[in-house]
């Protein structure tokens, strides 16, 4: 089984940046998948973005795209998502998730593994 570890997150005003951090722990060379969430008060939680750790493939939302920025450092095994440009919208709990092998799964994420979730407060 694998854990996922987040951190970051906060209370941020209209314009300004956060990053979020997801840490992978235990069996990961079976998840090649790992992306991140997000879930808005009163609705169903979305994709937000998603990697694959062998390759330089990426994928975003439409709502994120050229705002949000998912990198990954392979050698500690964590992904970060940097997050520019924040609007209100973009309040929500964000959480990571991994998927299991063998394919990357692209905006496809599951979520068969998830973190616990990290809240992102945007004011206007």
């Amino acid at each position: 089984q694998v854990q996922l570890v987040e951190s970051g997150g906060g209370l941020v005003q209209a314009g300004g940046s956060l990053r979020l951090s997801c840490a992978k722990a235990g069996h990961t060379f079976s998840y090649p998948t790992m992306g991140w969430f997000r879930q808005a008060p009163g609705k169903e939680r979305e994709f937000v973005s998603s990697t694959n750790w062998r390759g330089g493939l990426t994928d975003y939302a439409d709502s994120v795209k050229g705002r949000f920025t998912l990198s990954r450092d392979n050698v500690k095994n964590i992904i970060y998502l940097q997050m520019n440009s924040l609007k209100p919208g973009d309040t929500a709990v964000y959480y990571c998730a991994a998927d299991r092998g063998p394919s990357y799964s692209g905006s496809a994420l599951r979520g068969d593994v998830w973190g616990q979730g990290t809240q992102v407060t945007v004011s206007s």
